[in-house]
């Protein structure tokens, strides 16, 4: 459309005065803008000594070395997520079905959903997680938000413990020796102080049960204590039922809070219900606890940072009444942190196991999964057995779970990444996703060489 004449008109009276300004602004006072102009801005509020450069991330630093290598024999041990038997992400079947559906949705919208995120995925969490016929879910025990992945069920978890747990003591919470790295950070960042109970024995590379149980007996009455639900992270060793019970019957005498850590269910032995043991007794054991749920491994939506935050109070008289309280603070919490969660990946985990036929599939996938890992697993022992590789190996088919705590040093880590351009973390814990059919024989002859060259 062609422009108005008056577009192209320029009144007199502001052309004059514009000359009339320009004419009169002196020498002196255009130096003086230059000089504004490149003249050195004042230093930055956040100088070295403030905000130091902070290490890289150690996992996405092995990732980015790992993508720079150029060897074609190079084996990626470090990720922490599920590969096929060719190195390959999977995309679970039923996972992709349920996309399907979603995608031919008429009435699929990009709306907001509740702050506590999709009631319908909450629901079912609760369910997964605790039992259908859980008596805390009966009798309005819990209070339930979607969450931003496992990570973001923790951080929320850790927000609402340092805003209102008062026992009367310093609120420490313990971690496991080892256990995931964000851990430290997470309760870090919202200044809860942390100690460790012993965990792992480097001597028999299983559980260290007795040092355990000491440290809980004489940690603070009101100390709250992160328990790996299943398939510990980093060490893939998890507590006997009996040890789980003989741990439940010290933190109660000790009066301890219980925070679970639920990243693996399903994916650890392909049994939805045995990963939970742990979780139920406790809730049986009448403890008033907090757990975080992810759906990153176990549905494979690692992107789409599905996760469940679980509040479950004690069988008091009031506890429906608690839970609704603490659920009312837990909404502003959350409000204040990301607003609501996202909805796609909440959807496809909602759509699957609120469905029985999708649910049966899912199930069937899990236990795909899990059986490729446990074939892995008993193929490297066999292997280092068979090469006679120095040391004991019972280990890598004792623990479960994607990791395993191979047991070997950090010198032997490195050997291993600078002569066979494998790459693990220097604690020598591995993904046992990352071993295939194609690259195991290559694996175990590299650590065996490995071994032997750093006695």
């Amino acid at each position: 459309m062609p422009s108005s004449p008056l577009q192209h008109v320029s009144s007199p009276s502001s052309s004059s005065s514009s000359h009339s300004s320009a004419s009169s602004s002196s020498p002196k006072s255009r130096l003086s803008q230059i000089h504004n102009h490149i003249a050195p801005m004042a230093p930055s509020s956040f100088q070295a000594d403030v905000v130091p450069q902070a290490p890289e991330d150690p996992l996405f630093g092995l990732m980015a070395a790992y993508r720079k290598d150029t060897s074609p024999n190079k084996v990626d041990l470090g990720i922490g997520a599920y590969r096929d038997n060719n190195a390959k992400p999977w995309i679970l079947p039923v996972v992709q079905k349920a996309d399907d559906i979603i995608g031919k949705d008429p009435n699929l919208n990009h709306e907001y959903l509740p702050i506590a995120g999709l009631p319908e995925f909450t629901t079912a969490s609760q369910k997964l997680i605790l039992g259908a016929d859980s008596p805390a879910i009966k009798e309005k025990r819990v209070a339930s938000l979607q969450t931003v992945s496992g990570t973001g069920a923790v951080h929320l978890g850790a927000l609402f413990l340092q805003r209102f747990y008062r026992p009367n003591t310093d609120r420490t919470v313990y971690f496991s020796a080892p256990t995931w790295p964000n851990h430290n950070q997470i309760f870090s960042n919202v200044h809860l102080p942390y100690a460790t109970y012993p965990y792992f024995s480097t001597k028999t590379r299983g559980l260290d049960f007795e040092g355990m149980i000491n440290t809980l007996k004489n940690a603070a009455e009101g100390s709250i204590i992160l328990l790996h639900g299943c398939a510990h992270n980093p060490t893939g060793v998890d507590p006997t039922q009996d040890q789980w019970k003989e741990i439940a019957k010290v933190m109660q005498e000790k009066k301890l809070f219980p925070f679970f850590d639920c990243a693996y269910q399903g994916f650890a032995s392909g049994d939805l219900n045995k990963d939970a043991w742990a979780v139920r007794y406790f809730v049986e054991q009448g403890f008033e606890m907090l757990i975080a749920q992810s759906y990153a491994k176990n549905f494979g939506l690692y992107g789409e940072r599905a996760g469940c935050f679980h509040f479950v109070t004690s069988p008091a008289p009031d506890a429906a009444n608690t839970s609704t309280r603490v659920g009312s603070q837990l909404l502003i919490l959350q409000r204040s942190e990301i607003s609501n969660p996202p909805a796609y990946g909440a959807r496809i985990a909602s759509l699957i196991l609120n469905d029985p036929a999708l649910f049966a599939e899912w199930e069937e996938n899990l236990r795909t999964m899990s059986g490729r890992i446990i074939t892995m697993r008993n193929a490297l022992r066999s292997k280092l057995e068979e090469l006679g590789t120095p040391g004991t190996w019972n280990h890598i088919t004792d623990q479960i779970g994607m990791f395993s705590f191979t047991g070997l040093t950090e010198k032997q880590v490195m050997k291993l990444r600078e002569d066979s351009h494998v790459y693990m973390t220097k604690n020598g814990r591995i993904s046992m996703a990352g071993l295939n059919t194609h690259n195991i024989d290559y694996f175990a002859k590299a650590v065996d060489k490995a071994v032997r060259e750093s006695q």
